[in-house]
């Protein structure tokens, strides 16, 4: 076996969500399967099989702490895949989706993905949620062969494995996401620039680059930090953090959230009644009306994130998505429905294009093109890191708007400071 092979085994790398116990459990896993999951990776598409629906696997957290995310995940890939076969399929196939719960655990998600490839023999693969759990399973597309496009997992160390089948189908990467936030302080006359700045962050392998990254750049343009500290993920009592914050009263919080964790601050700030001037939270309030009535809809007044997404994006098809996914579900889309969406989309644009199911063809296509999506133009470097930029979004008389870059914007105006909370 050569190093050229599918099943080469690259080293492993980055770090878990866990800490360095669950660490070592990823990398014997990993190891593990680099001499289990070499099976030979589905044939490709022949006359034969022009009947047959294509088969696509994924496997998401439906339980456990990623549960919300990959709820909205599935419907996301399930909105996509109605609409495509109304429309005829792909390739004149009809569309199936194979899905499994990997209960937000590495070691399932290396068990799901090695199934689908090696026993189930999919057409296909799409990629699950955050950065922790696409390490592992994109590990396991990679020595099958196998085109993996994730919607969720923009961590560092995705994209410094030598990785020639994984594509993430986002704007950018983590250590970019809040560049469009930094640009917009950049914009503010001086002296309403933030002096001070607190980094609250959950020990989250997206988060902590989201957030090291802002808190360099905030510090060459004279932020002074005064607070900076990871917690756990399974962290639920938020006082001691909103004590220490209060006291130390920055002009700036920037918490590195997932979900319950931003909800949760936000309440313990609320309960000692302090306000910073500017609230910037990473994924929580993208979570739609979920964060809306987890802190009340008062209280999102101001609250800034980056969002890879808007419903009331012009981008094509974002309209028969957004109507398609209220009538499903009687709600509106969440960010990482759109995400998954999208992500489903790539692999759909490079499978018409190649004209076939052919793995290192639909490879080939996605490195050298560009992909419309909902999302906007995605394009690739060649370790699957995405080229792009992602939008800045705050929450205005409850309501999510993007509000930067000029084009993009929904909303002209930019609520600063933010509100005292309600």
């Amino acid at each position: 076996m050569t190093a050229s092979s599918p099943c080469h085994h690259p080293k492993v790398r980055g770090r878990s969500r866990r800490g360095p116990g669950r660490l070592a459990v990823a990398v014997a896993v990993i190891a593990a399967l680099a001499l289990t999951a070499c099976g030979q990776r589905p044939s490709e598409s022949s006359e034969s099989d022009t009947k047959k629906p294509i088969v696509i696997g994924a496997s998401l957290p439906l339980t456990g702490d990623f549960a919300q995310p990959g709820g909205e995940a599935k419907r996301g890939y399930e909105v996509w895949r109605d609409m495509v076969n109304a429309k005829g399929g792909i390739l004149g196939r009809q569309v199936q989706l194979k899905l499994t719960d990997d209960a937000s655990s590495q070691d399932t998600v290396v068990s799901d993905y090695t199934k689908l490839i090696t026993q189930d023999k999919v057409d296909l693969l799409l990629g699950t949620f955050s950065s922790l759990l696409n390490y592992a399973a994109s590990a396991v597309a990679e020595k099958n062969g196998m085109v993996f496009v994730e919607p969720a997992g923009g961590a560092t160390n995705m994209f410094t494995r030598n990785f020639k089948y994984l594509f993430f189908a986002q704007p950018a990467s983590a250590p970019h996401q809040a560049d469009v936030f930094v640009d917009w302080v950049k914009t503010l006359p001086e002296a309403e620039r933030p002096k001070t700045a607190a980094y609250p962050t959950q020990d989250d392998p997206f988060t902590k680059p989201v957030i090291q990254t802002m808190q360099k750049e905030l510090e060459a343009l004279g932020v002074r930090t005064v607070y900076s500290s990871l917690y756990p993920a399974d962290t639920t009592n938020f006082q001691t953090i909103a004590g220490t914050l209060a006291s130390k009263k920055p002009d700036l919080i920037a918490q590195g959230a997932v979900f319950e964790d931003g909800v949760g601050l936000v309440r313990s700030l609320k309960q000692l009644n302090y306000s910073p001037k500017t609230l910037f939270q990473t994924s929580a309030p993208s979570n739609a009306g979920q964060y809306s009535d987890g802190v009340g809809k008062a209280n999102t007044e101001g609250v800034f994130y980056t969002v890879s997404w808007h419903q009331d994006a012009t981008t094509p098809l974002n309209a028969e998505f957004v109507a398609a996914y209220k009538k499903a579900y009687n709600a509106d889309p969440a960010e990482d429905a759109a995400d998954a969406f999208a992500a489903a989309q790539v692999l759909q644009a490079a499978v018409e294009k190649v004209g076939a199911i052919n793995q290192d063809k639909i490879r080939d296509w996605l490195h050298a093109n560009t992909v419309q999506t909902i999302l906007g133009p995605l394009s690739w470097k060649a370790s699957g890191e995405p080229n792009g930029k992602f939008l800045l979004a705050q929450w205005q008389s409850g309501k999510a708007q993007v509000v930067a870059p000029a084009e993009a914007a929904t909303s002209k105006s930019i609520v600063h400071p933010k509100p005292a909370w309600k």
